[in-house]
């Protein structure tokens, strides 16, 4: 079984790195619909539609033109995410993200973050990096 250390992920919008990474999250999920009928003795489901949504959290680059700077509220951009790294043979995620947040978190004693929240439009595709 292979292991990954969380330090080798990358996210990358369209061919760009973004800056900066210190995380990223992504959630994938199915509706399910009960397609029980009469006589069943227990419920029974199908699955429905699939749905994706996720954050990515930064050190605060605005020098970041085609990484950061392009996620701008209500844009949809390619995201593509890479776990374990971008080398070829890497498992990856793509997909069209609408980034619907964007934040900022100034603290005293610490670096100043950037957030992004996004949600997939037409579902997630995973592959290996070429």
């Amino acid at each position: 079984m292979a292991t990954h250390h969380g330090k080798d992920g990358t996210c990358k919008v369209g061919a760009n790195t973004v800056a900066e990474i210190k995380n990223w999250s992504l959630d994938e999920s199915a509706d399910t619909v009960e397609d029980s009928a009469m006589g069943d003795s227990s419920k029974t489901y199908i699955v429905g539609m699939t749905d994706a949504s996720g954050t990515i959290t930064c050190h605060w680059d605005e020098t970041d033109t085609t990484g950061q700077e392009a996620m701008t509220i209500g844009s949809s951009v390619t995201l593509n995410l890479y776990p374990e790294g971008a080398d070829t043979g890497d498992t990856y995620a793509t997909m069209t993200a609408l980034i619907n947040s964007v934040g900022v978190s100034v603290d005293m004693g610490d670096i100043i973050e950037r957030s992004f929240g996004f949600q997939v439009t037409g579902g997630v595709t995973w592959g290996t990096a070429p």
